[in-house]
């Protein structure tokens, strides 16, 4: 069954805001919420239009004030145009407010650079203090946002547009805590968001005719980061690959690599987009595709390591 990840994170709100008084829902005029639904939230929702500086300055007012509003824009928006009042006004002061950005990473592809979100990882990330969250699929993000009602400090939910497929039965999804999708002592596949991880689990399935074992790490969250998990996985594996819907500096390939660098040096191979803007139309399937963020990309990156590590080995021994 495939469901987009905004459309969970709304009708998971509406019964939250019913059972707790004090959480707020700040909408940007995105278009997610429909008369009906505004009216069944009543008081509890607000929309301030297109205006994303002033949308997180009233989050931070209202939750200075003992309220948890849960802010809807449009992650380009979020982390580039109200990255002043995030910072200064919320992380700075450990506010709790729920950042629910939509259209991560290339979901909204088909308007362009100005609209597509590929540094919003790095940019969040970096703020002390802020949870950063990347559901992979429907179910993942109801259990998020039941999971942040009582969650210190803001967070920030990165989620998609148009629906996606459910990941494959898992263990229940957890803030903070990685999710090992599938275990193998030859290499660590490392993603986030809905299309990365489908395509490392297909990727795994690829390599494991090859007798290539590949352990599966959904990291949905970028901070705080499980390192505990990633060591674990890495040790006895020579090769760690991340993919992500994500310019590759910043973001999850840049977590994984600090991580193991203080911990389990491994070799660490970063897939994610190209360092450029985007130049080519299409929608989110059509530029997955095309920028390579798919299964056989990791097995050919997977495979071509392996044999150059082979090879070199044989190369220091004759």
């Amino acid at each position: 069954m495939s469901r987009a990840t905004r459309e969970a994170y709304r009708d998971t709100l509406l019964p939250l805001l019913r059972r707790r008084p004090e959480l707020m829902c700040l909408d940007s005029d995105t278009g997610l919420f429909g008369a009906e639904w505004a009216e069944a939230a009543g008081e509890q929702y607000l929309n301030l239009g297109i205006a994303e500086h002033n949308l997180m300055g009233v989050a931070a007012g209202m939750a200075a004030c003992g309220r948890i509003p849960f802010v809807n824009t449009m992650a380009a928006f979020a982390t580039s145009r109200a990255l002043e009042p995030i910072k200064i006004d919320i992380a700075y002061n450990r506010l709790p407010v729920r950042i629910m950005a939509t259209h991560g990473g290339l979901a909204a592809g088909h308007l362009g650079p100005t609209h597509q979100a590929l540094e919003d990882l790095a940019v969040m990330r970096v703020l002390p203090g802020m949870t950063v969250v990347v559901p992979a699929d429907a179910a993942a993000t109801e259990a998020f946002v039941e999971q942040s009602l009582d969650l210190p400090g803001p967070l920030y939910v990165r989620l998609g547009r148009k629906p996606t497929p459910e990941l494959p039965a898992a263990p229940p999804p957890v803030i903070g805590t990685a999710q090992t999708l599938r275990q193998g002592g030859d290499v660590v596949l490392a993603s986030c968001g809905p299309y990365p991880v489908l395509a490392c689990l297909a990727a795994a399935d690829l390599l494991a005719a090859q007798g290539v074992e590949a352990t599966v790490l959904n990291m949905h969250t970028l901070r705080p980061f499980d390192t505990r998990t990633l060591v674990a996985a890495a040790r006895p594996a020579s090769l760690v690959v991340t993919l992500e819907e994500h310019w590759r500096g910043g973001g999850l390939g840049g977590a994984v690599a600090e991580a193991l660098a203080e911990s389990v040096p491994r070799t660490v191979l970063r897939l994610g987009m190209p360092d450029r803007f985007v130049d080519t139309v299409g929608n989110q399937e059509h530029l997955v595709n095309h920028y390579g963020l798919t299964a056989e990309r990791v097995v050919r990156t997977v495979r071509t390591a392996l044999d150059r590590g082979r090879a070199d080995l044989i190369t220091s021994h004759s």
